[in-house]
């Protein structure tokens, strides 16, 4: 058994993260909004591996109770502590109770609904680099059946083993994340006795992982002595630091009942249930209204008003116990997650703050791949708030801003390397498609900051 979990990862981490209001503001950096979300699974994380600790230092413990006397030659004890922690820099334990009045605490797996280019992935990648546990991430539209072709539902633990460096200890305590888990809901209208080996099936496999069951995994050294491919959080992805160790010949036996699960889905359809549970009213006793069609449900003003407060996230109303989750899936499936965070769909404000300000934004990976010919790219901000609008019409969150952006910078990206051109401007009339980049040589330098600076005079007045 490991003595110690050290900090092994090789990303920079803020110092001093220990809480979940630290956890979200790192998550700030990269995440734009969501603000419930990113308190949702901070708070989800940080507990989940206090949980950890408590349950694996009880089991320490009664297991030092049973072998009481039996020591090594040396005098130390037999069994260590694993020390599993949330995050690189352990908090002190401030408050200790004693073991027979600590209980054990109950695993509480999360759930994350938003549509398509929400976050709910970037987030997920972004805990992956923050957090010193292995972490895998899975999409469950590969899943099927057991003896089916498709990928098993273990592959996710294997996954996570590899992460983990072949530690079954450390396995043992990682985070399973498994995107477009709405794809496994329970086909209807199929053929009758067809085995629905995508759907219901895997919700019984995942059943029994989430809670708590032994996967065995079979694994043999790679014959050209290289490990298996990349896998969101292995080492070999972090600027070349040492790889994972090469498994060993034989089999892996991983207790799933200290992996966090977090699934998440778009669950296209939803928001339209609830706009239309919204909009129901009643006269008297038994009668009711509702509007005759979806288009007068999102321009009219319901007759009547309610009394609480509009939600501006209309998923936030989502009850797991409802008929939307109830007939695709099976009760047992959801009531293994307590925990259901949305995401919001991103307004223009939230996607010119993608554009913009967080790390790693498109416009500084453009600037950077521009400046790798020896040219600068500026875009002023009239233009940066139309391909706002267009992403937004378009549909797709952040997704669609890179295909915009793509399409309004092929022709500069074709033309330019090579060339004699020195600096390129997108301003309004380029975005709106009226015509194509505005390029400039070297030598006409002050006549691309003046029609740069004229767009942006116009935007201050």
């Amino acid at each position: 058994m490991r003595d110690t979990v050290g900090p092994t990862a090789s990303f920079p981490r803020p110092a001093g993260l220990a809480t979940p209001r630290q956890l979200a503001q790192y998550l700030d950096e990269y995440v734009v909004g969501q603000e419930s979300a990113k308190k949702v699974l901070s708070v989800a994380v940080f507990n989940h591996y206090n949980r950890v600790r408590s349950n694996l230092s009880q089991l320490q413990e009664s297991e030092v109770s049973s072998a009481w006397g039996e020591q090594t030659p040396d005098g130390c004890k037999t069994v260590s502590s694993a020390q599993v922690h949330p995050h690189p820099y352990r908090m002190p334990t401030t408050h200790t109770t004693h073991r027979d009045s600590t209980p054990l605490f109950e695993k509480s797996n999360v759930l994350v609904i938003g549509p398509t280019g929400s976050g709910k992935t970037l987030l997920a990648k972004t805990l992956a680099r923050v957090l010193d546990v292995p972490f895998s991430i899975s999409d469950a539209t590969s899943f099927t059946q057991a003896g089916y072709v498709g990928e098993d539902v273990e592959m996710c633990i294997q996954r996570l083993l590899i992460t983990s460096g072949w530690d079954e200890l450390r396995a043992s305590t990682g985070i399973v994340y498994i995107d477009e888990i709405d794809k496994i809901a329970r086909k209807t209208g199929g053929m009758e006795g067809q085995r629905d080996v995508g759907g219901e099936g895997v919700q019984q496999a995942l059943l029994r992982m989430m809670e708590g069951t032994k996967v065995t995994i079979h694994a043999k050294p790679s014959a050209s002595g290289s490990n298996p491919g990349p896998v969101v959080g292995d080492n070999r992805l972090r600027g070349g630091r040492p790889t994972p160790p090469e498994p060993r010949s034989g089999t892996y036996s991983i207790d799933t009942t200290n992996i966090l699960f977090i699934l998440s889905g778009a669950f296209v359809g939803l928001d339209d249930v609830l706009k239309r549970r919204m909009n129901k009213g009643s006269i008297g006793f038994t009668a009711s209204l509702s509007h005759a069609s979806e288009s007068t449900q999102s321009t009219s003003v319901p007759f009547f008003t309610p009394n609480h407060k509009t939600l501006d996230n209309i998923l936030e109303m989502v009850e797991p116990a409802g008929k939307f989750f109830t007939s695709p899936f099976i009760p047992e499936f959801i009531s293994r997650l307590p925990i259901i965070t949305t995401l919001a769909p991103l307004i223009p404000s939230d996607l010119l703050r993608i554009l913009t300000d967080v790390r790693g934004s498109l416009v500084s990976q453009y600037t950077s791949l521009f400046g790798y010919s020896g040219v600068e790219v500026r875009f002023t901000t009239l233009a940066l708030q139309e391909i706002c609008l267009q992403a937004a019409e378009r549909g797709g969150g952040a997704r669609g801003l890179r295909g915009i952006m793509e399409s309004l910078l092929l022709d500069a990206m074709y033309e330019v390397p090579g060339s004699n051109t020195k600096y390129v401007l997108i301003n309004e009339s380029v975005a709106q498609k009226k015509h194509s980049a505005l390029y400039w040589t070297r030598q006409d330098g002050s006549a691309f900051w003046d029609v740069w600076a004229k767009e942006e005079r116009s935007v201050d007045k």
